[in-house]
């Protein structure tokens, strides 16, 4: 049955899309829930960084369940709704104040690849693939998805990507910033892994407001507010706690405050 699925891994909160008969394809009841999962794993004080994958080891996500569109995109009212519905899950992602992180194994089409870029940072086996294929379909990217994929890698290899439908394999996504790290695939779990645990040892302060800063040079944060959460690292606890661990050579015990 097709669901998100959430477990946690020490301070890895994970949110897997699970739908193995149709490669971890999403539906509507999968994009509805999204919100209100990732604000639930967010709201984890245990959870330092949240990760997205697929079920299994074949597929990330290999779109949408495009079989289900008569019945979720047959009309002009239930189109308004799905988008509706996809919009505010890409809002989750990229409005949340965890890191968040892509682990991308095969496919990662359409709305899996919109809702990886809206990810902090992505990380692929290298035989992941990339694609936005509404060209193929008759479909339209939505313009935050469009705006996202050029903000990542540039109009031109947007358009590239746009108007070919055509599938961009592991080696040229990490050339053109599509993901920030390539692991064999036997390794990827232990490369994530790694990476996701040096980011949940971190000062979760520090953390937010390059967040935030980061946001703020996409339009997508309020510059007062990135001003605030940098102001707060410089007044917090953990910056005590830093600079006495780097004099004492030894590693910092952050408590977010």
């Amino acid at each position: 049955m097709p669901e998100l699925i959430v477990r946690r891994d020490g301070a890895i909160g994970w949110i897997v899309f699970s739908n193995p008969a149709k490669n971890n394809a999403v539906n509507y009841q999968m994009i509805a829930a999204l919100r209100e999962t990732v604000g639930r794993v967010e709201r984890d004080p245990h959870v330092k960084v949240i990760a997205f994958t697929g079920e299994g080891t074949q597929a990330f996500v290999s779109g949408a369940d495009v079989g289900e569109f008569g019945n979720t995109r047959g009309s002009a009212s239930s189109v308004v709704t799905y988008n509706y519905a996809m919009e505010e899950a890409y809002r989750a992602v990229t409005g949340c104040r965890k890191p968040t992180l892509a682990c991308i194994r095969g496919p990662c089409f359409g709305v899996g690849l919109s809702l990886a870029l809206y990810s902090d940072m992505r990380v692929c086996s290298d035989d992941a693939q990339f694609s936005h294929q509404a060209a193929k379909l008759g479909l339209g990217v939505s313009y935050p998805s469009v705006k996202r994929l050029v903000d990542v890698v540039g109009p031109a290899r947007a358009a590239d990507i746009l108007l070919t439908g055509r599938k961009v394999g592991a080696a040229e996504a990490l050339s053109l910033g599509l993901v920030n790290r390539v692991f064999p695939a036997a390794e990827l779990e232990a490369g994530f892994r790694e990476l996701a645990t040096d980011i949940a040892d971190a000062a979760p302060l520090s953390l937010l407001a390059s967040k935030l800063s980061i946001r703020g040079t996409l339009g997508e944060a309020d510059l007062r507010d990135v001003k605030l959460a940098s102001e707060a690292c410089h007044g917090s606890d953990d910056y005590v706690e830093g600079r006495k661990a780097f004099v004492e050579k030894r590693k910092p015990n952050f408590r977010g405050r």
